[in-house]
């Protein structure tokens, strides 16, 4: 099995910074990416950002771009999710996931094979 646990959640201003972690144990498994979902309250998760564990490229939905910064850092098998110039809208719980299919298509939630249980990351205005 795999877990994968998610931090670095909080309650943040508008305009502040988050960096949410999501760290992978278990048994061995070949990662070809990592990603970032969120859901806000009584709507389906939604994508946020996904890296390729191996090339490090990254992808993001349009409401994140140039605000947030996926990363990740193989030795600690852990991802990063930068948060900066956070909004209200973007309060939510956020879950990582990971996914080992070659051509997997990472925005897209059955693509994961393993998620976490989330973070809640509040913004106030």
């Amino acid at each position: 099995q795999v877990q994968l646990v998610e931090s670095g959640g909080g309650l943040v201003q508008a305009g502040g910074s988050l960096r949410l972690a999501c760290t992978r144990s278990g048994r061995n498994f070949t990662i070809n990416a990592m990603g970032w979902f969120r859901q806000f309250l009584g709507k389906e998760p939604q994508f946020v950002a996904a890296i390729t564990w191996d090339g490090g490229m990254t992808t993001y939905a349009d409401s994140v771009k140039g605000r947030f910064t996926v990363s990740r850092d193989k030795s600690k098998a852990t991802m990063y999710l930068q948060m900066n110039s956070l909004e209200p809208g973007d309060t939510a719980t956020y879950y990582c996931g990971v996914g080992h299919a070659e051509r997997m298509i990472v925005y897209s939630r059955p693509a994961y094979d393993y998620w976490g249980q989330g973070t809640h990351v509040t913004v106030s205005s």
